[in-house]
């Protein structure tokens, strides 16, 4: 898992510097636009279009270019088949961790394992409306060929759900524990995985979020 993370956090530094060069173009045509509207009057037939200062590349100068010739430059974040992929299987495994938080305030005899699973169930519940809605915002799911959800990583299995279920007292508690450290530790490898195969800014926030919010839980759980 520590390698995943290494990757994630290797993703979000490039991420940041690419939207530090994109807010420094920003600002430079910003003031571009105020000194367009300072004072002196335009000379004649100068156009009184704003416009961008490019950086260049090393060694090169830089230079002025539209706002329209600016927007083509920006790097073309539409969602990719990774982006799909992600979210779909995402919002099962969600559901599944719902599934094992519902079984916890009638079986667990621990008041820490019911919290764990409370904050659990609270925190996904919303990532899932956030994952159906980006899935609605971008035409909807998509076809990914047969595919068995419990092959996903961390997932349990049928039986061990049902092991799970008939379960009580410190028995379910640590069985709990042990099921979802796993499960949790199989969405930081998808989130990860669609941070370096992904295009989509939006899933990469999400996958972020997944990523910090799990591990600090697993660190949590690991400590009951």
């Amino acid at each position: 898992m520590q390698k995943h993370l290494e990757v994630a956090l290797l993703i979000r530094r490039q991420r940041a510097v690419a939207l530090a060069a994109l807010s420094a173009v920003a600002v430079l045509a910003l003031g571009a636009c105020e000194s367009g509207s300072g004072q002196d009057a335009p000379r004649a037939g100068a156009s009184t279009a704003p416009s961008v200062v490019a950086p260049g590349k090393p060694g090169e100068p830089a230079r002025r270019i539209s706002p329209e010739e600016a927007a083509r430059l920006l790097p073309d974040e539409s969602p990719n088949g990774a982006d799909f992929r992600y979210a779909q299987m995402m919002i099962a495994h969600h559901r599944q961790a719902l599934t094992m938080t519902e079984l916890a305030p009638a079986r667990a005899s621990s008041p820490q394992v019911r919290k764990v699973a409370e904050r659990i169930a609270a925190a996904q519940r919303p990532e899932i409306d956030a994952m159906e809605g980006w899935l609605k915002n971008n035409g909807g799911p998509r076809e990914q060929g047969a595919h068995d959800h419990h092959s996903m990583p961390g997932m349990a299995t049928e039986a061990q759900l049902t092991e799970l279920r008939g379960a009580k007292g410190r028995t379910f508690d640590e069985l709990f524990l042990k099921l979802m450290i796993k499960h949790h530790e199989g969405a930081v490898t998808m989130a990860a995985e669609v941070l370096s195969q992904g295009n989509n800014v939006l899933v990469e926030e999400m996958a972020n979020d997944v990523i910090a919010q799990q591990t600090s839980e697993i660190n949590r759980m690991r400590s009951l």
